[in-house]
């Protein structure tokens, strides 16, 4: 059975626990650096991105995060996890953990008041995927190797490039594991090919 983490620094991470188990994977609340090194994958949860990094940055987390994406060990961000991912953010200068080749504008759905639930087709995992958007970033521009998943209204809202999955919403806020199924399934894929 694989093993996935969740960063358990901030944001939707029990939710995203209980996803992960009912996809028959052994799930982890990752609190420490050293944790990830038992992991076959990790998803970076949604939050508040700026309050998880300054949390990465307290406990020492953004090398070995980007050491496991080196690994090539499959990452999954949600929301504020996909901030986290991004190479490029909108309005500043530097990324997160930068892994993801694509560029991304944070809050672009407007603010809390202005979250939604909408059906998006997520291209080869699910139709009609419940999608919940919670003060959302989008995808701005992608790069050349990275795979569209979803749209919403013409903005990109879920992509991959090779183990890395990005979304702009809250796949774990629904009964609905079709996507946390695709990225269990990335994993044990990974762990054979290893």
């Amino acid at each position: 059975m694989v093993k996935i983490g969740v960063l358990g620094l901030q944001g939707a991470v029990s939710e995203h626990i209980k996803a992960i188990e009912k996809c028959d994977a052994t799930a982890v609340v990752v609190k420490h650096k050293e944790e990830l090194e038992e992991l076959d994958g990790l998803i970076l949860p949604g939050g508040e991105s700026t309050t998880m990094r300054k949390l990465i940055d307290k406990y020492d987390f953004l090398d070995e995060l980007k050491h496991f994406a080196a690994l090539g060990k499959p990452m999954f961000g949600t929301c504020a996890g996909l901030i986290l991912m991004a190479k490029s953010i909108v309005g500043y200068d530097q990324p997160h953990i930068g892994v993801l080749d694509v560029k991304v504008e944070r809050n672009s759905f407007g603010r809390q008041k202005e979250s939604f639930e909408t059906d998006l087709d997520i291209l080869g995992i699910a139709d009609k995927f419940p999608a919940v958007f919670i003060r959302a970033p989008h995808i701005v521009e992608a790069g050349e190797n990275v795979e569209v998943l979803a749209k919403h209204e013409g903005r990109i809202v879920a992509a991959q490039e090779g183990p890395f999955l990005g979304c702009s919403f809250h796949p774990e806020l629904t009964d609905d594991t079709r996507l946390t199924e695709y990225f269990v399934h990335m994993v044990k894929k990974s762990k054979e090919n290893a």
